[in-house]
């Protein structure tokens, strides 16, 4: 007869964190997008500038709130350092500073910008 874990989800027990092994797509699309927020912090990595990778030995690490960034590709691309006002791991998005788009009732809203675009 089986027990049930109350301190957990059984989700986050069922999860394997060598789910990048897996062979077949669907294990890994699936393993990755139900990913707990423990491991989505580590699938939310920045390449850092030339300066830090020298100075730190790390190619990239985890995004987080108050880094500052430079934003790299898409329409809001620039060569201005901005901050990241939020990480939203459930959405795979940060929210930086100065990045915003005005609706049709005139409010703006923050963009959410993918962690390997900053």
């Amino acid at each position: 007869r089986a027990t049930q874990c109350t301190l957990f989800s059984r989700s986050y027990l069922d999860f394997s964190k060598q789910w990048y092994q897996r062979r077949v797509r669907g294990q890994q699309r699936k393993a990755h997008f139900t990913a707990p927020s423990s491991i989505r912090r580590k699938l939310m990595t920045s390449p850092l500038s030339k300066e830090l990778r020298q100075k730190y030995n790390v190619r990239s690490m985890p995004i987080r709130k108050d880094d500052e960034v430079q934003l790299t590709r898409g329409q809001y691309k620039s060569q201005q350092v901005a901050k990241v006002i939020c990480v939203y791991r459930k959405r795979w998005v940060s929210y930086v500073e100065r990045v915003q788009r005005e609706k049709a009732n005139g409010s703006t809203v923050p963009v959410g910008i993918s962690a390997s675009k900053v």
